[in-house]
């Protein structure tokens, strides 16, 4: 059975003219488009391009899928558009990010969404892993973007991104060069506690060494964490590439400090039950726009 997923890998190596190029179009790695088409060759046992010729050429019954494939997509977009012009106005997609989203690549996110989907009013709500998971799970939202912290069979989740983080502090607020976690244990740590995705990496982190940072500031506001940190209230792990003009004001310092705490994942999520044409467009959506880079994007 053929896949969307399976005729836009052959759509785009054609348009793009390469596997590479397609591959970067829909950000997957090469070996996935190529199995993408090896599937599909498999299913209707016909080879779809010349692997005779090193450029991307294809057969005479690659040409016909290629039409297929075309036809199909244009269709799909099509029904997604009338689908959305028969939306009343005041429909809303009900969207929950976190607040590192919010602060980076949710401007991008949110004029994306409303080119796609001019029709509907998008509110998107901002809080913490578990609050968002808790609102997904109780029909409050339609999807959330989010760390991914959580196994749940009543979630579908989809890859969209990762975060560097890294210990910062006030420069001049800790001496040593090179930092180990019992020296961290030592600093009073500002976080955002248990239910932020950083405060349950670090947890995990200390736990694994057998200690506890007892001298803690807990916010539940990144934002705050930040100003604390730049103040010189303690040190904490933040996102490392959206705060480096802070870095190179001269505001923060990274800390070199062994073993590094796991980098973020990041997931689109939806309820496994609400899946729709329009769930997997922002989802699309999502994994286009995710870049965790620098602060306050412009769309």
């Amino acid at each position: 059975m053929m896949t969307f997923k399976q005729l836009e890998a052959i759509y785009w190596v054609v348009e793009l003219g390469g596997f590479a190029q397609a591959a970067q179009k829909l950000h997957a790695t090469q070996s996935a488009i190529s199995k993408r088409v090896q599937e599909l060759e498999e299913a209707f046992d016909i080879p779809l391009f010349d692997r005779q010729l090193r450029s991307s050429r294809l057969t005479e019954k690659g040409e016909e899928m290629y039409a297929i494939a075309k036809d199909l997509l244009e269709r799909r977009d099509q029904a997604i558009g009338r689908l959305v012009q028969a939306e009343l106005p005041e429909r809303k997609l009900r969207i929950g990010v976190t607040e590192l989203v919010a602060m980076t690549w949710l401007p991008r996110f949110v004029s994306q969404v409303h080119e796609r989907f001019p029709r509907t009013v998008f509110e998107p709500d901002v809080d913490d892993s578990f609050g968002l998971r808790s609102k997904l799970l109780a029909d409050h939202l339609d999807m959330v973007v989010l760390p991914d912290l959580f196994e749940d069979g009543r979630m579908v989740k989809t890859a969209i991104g990762a975060v560097e983080n890294a210990w910062m502090a006030k420069p001049g607020l800790v001496t040593r060069s090179k930092l180990n976690v019992h020296d961290i244990a030592e600093q009073r740590v500002l976080t955002q506690g248990s239910r932020s995705a950083t405060g349950q990496l670090y947890d995990v982190w200390f736990r694994a060494a057998g200690l506890n940072a007892a001298n803690r500031i807990v916010s539940n506001s990144l934002t705050a964490i930040i100003g604390m940190t730049v103040s010189g209230l303690g040190v904490s792990h933040l996102p490392k590439s959206c705060l480096q003009p802070l870095i190179e004001m001269g505001m923060l310092e990274v800390l070199r400090v062994t073993p590094p705490v796991p980098d973020v994942n990041f997931v689109a999520a939806h309820k496994t039950e609400k899946n729709s044409v329009v769930i997997d467009e922002l989802v699309q959506i999502a994994v286009e726009c995710c870049d965790f880079g620098y602060a306050f994007q412009a769309v």
